[in-house]
């Protein structure tokens, strides 16, 4: 399995953190077909191959994606893109 792991750090109050993480769950849903749900500040979601959790602190945002042995081969992509969404919606004041 690989792993991802990012984390972004925010200014965001914990409403406007948790719009921002909804924003990338939905982008990550709808491009790969994943299912999401809440586990209080965490953000789990899954699919075949992959599982993953974005937890919300109080100035950060940690993403921990593991790929299986298929979707390994993506890894670089999906990291760029998650990275790129992240930054942008947690950066947004």
């Amino acid at each position: 399995m690989a792993d991802i792991q990012i984390v972004q750090e925010h200014n965001l109050s914990p409403e406007r953190a948790r719009a921002a993480a909804q924003q990338v769950a939905d982008k990550v849903a709808t491009e790969f077909g994943m299912a999401c749900r809440w586990d209080g500040d965490v953000l789990r979601f899954e699919r075949s191959g992959v599982e993953g959790a974005l937890t919300l602190g109080e100035q950060r945002a940690a993403l921990r994606i593991k790929l299986g042995f298929l979707m390994s081969a993506f890894g670089p992509a999906i990291e760029a893109k998650v990275a790129d969404k992240m930054r942008r919606v947690f950066a947004a004041a």
